[in-house]
């Protein structure tokens, strides 16, 4: 059954009328095809209007819908084959991110990113897409792996956050991500990080320093989630909405302020309205990048990579 996002529920009614009527028209054999044409005119136009004028929240909401495709669905529908990888040689595998070597048209990529459940069992294994530093350092290892067999590297980010548990500090979460940050800096392969729902704070960043860095159109990108802004400048989260109306962490805001390098487009209603189709798009943009990349040398794509964060941001010398 789909599952409908509180802003959709003129279109949810609509397409309730819409299976009322097809219903009827079976049990009493009316022809009522004219009227169904134009009631999905209808929703058709109703949807395009709605998505066209999304508020930051509720971009949000969709970047979280639980029907959005996650790494593994987008890995299923772009690659010919799949080889996954487990483990950080040092700790233990982390079931939140997810990766290894791939086909894609033919090309050999490592795709790398983390991994969110359907059901509750599901994201208590995959620890809601929360990876502890064990998952940063399986990241690295196969972003080294990649490098020495010279294949480019796929990122896919999706999460709420790296795992804030004490177990984690304990662990190194920051000097995992830290040194993620460094080592992606370094790559010698092409490297395309890819935001394709949530994208917070170290947790995004830790996958996340690559060539080219996209933005699917219904995702966000920020230090922070409008929730945990809220809490803390108006001591509830009641003000999450306007608190991501001020972090503008949509892809367009990312755009707009030079943070990455584009937006792909989505299919009307959200990723996760056709999986193909958005799959697709991705997979299209991800083989054009690498034909751009591929033409530089190693040297040339580091020196870059470093000049474009290196130029984000605005601070005063004094």
């Amino acid at each position: 059954m789909r599952t409908y996002l509180d802003f959709e529920k003129p279109i949810a009614d609509l397409e309730a009328k819409l299976e009322e009527m097809k219903k009827l028209a079976e049990q009493s054999k009316m022809d009522v095809s004219e009227a169904v044409h134009s009631l999905q005119s209808r929703i058709e136009g109703l949807r395009k209007e709605i998505f066209s004028n999304l508020t930051r929240w509720q971009r949000v909401q969709l970047s979280r819908h639980p029907d959005r495709p996650y790494t593994l669905d987008y890995i299923e529908q772009m690659c010919e084959q799949f080889i996954e990888l487990h483990g950080d040689r040092t700790v233990a595998d982390d079931k939140a991110m997810v990766g290894g070597f791939c086909e894609m048209d033919g090309q050999t990529v490592m795709i790398i990113g983390q991994q969110k459940g359907r059901n509750t069992k599901q994201r208590q294994m995959r620890n809601f897409g929360m990876p502890n530093p064990e998952g940063y350092r399986k990241a690295l290892r196969m972003m080294k792996l990649a490098e020495k067999f010279n294949k480019p590297i796929v990122t896919l980010i999706d999460t709420p956050g790296a795992f804030p548990g004490l177990e984690a500090e304990e662990r190194g979460q920051g000097e995992a991500i830290a040194r993620n940050l460094k080592e992606m800096f370094m790559l010698k392969v092409p490297v395309i990080c890819i935001v394709i729902g949530e994208g917070a704070s170290g947790g995004a960043l830790g996958i996340a320093i690559g060539d080219r860095v996209l933005m699917l159109e219904n995702t966000w990108y920020s230090v922070i989630s409008p929730e945990s802004c809220s809490s803390i400048l108006w001591r509830s989260w009641n003000y999450k909405e306007q608190a991501a109306e001020a972090l503008r962490l949509t892809a367009k805001d990312m755009l707009g302020n030079g943070l990455v390098d584009g937006i792909i487009a989505e299919p009307l209603g959200g990723a996760h309205n056709d999986y193909k189709t958005a799959a697709q798009t991705v997979k299209k943009t991800i083989l054009s990048a690498l034909a751009e990349l591929q033409k530089l040398t190693p040297e040339a794509r580091i020196d870059q990579r470093i000049e474009k964060f290196s130029g984000m941001g605005v601070f005063e010398d004094q």
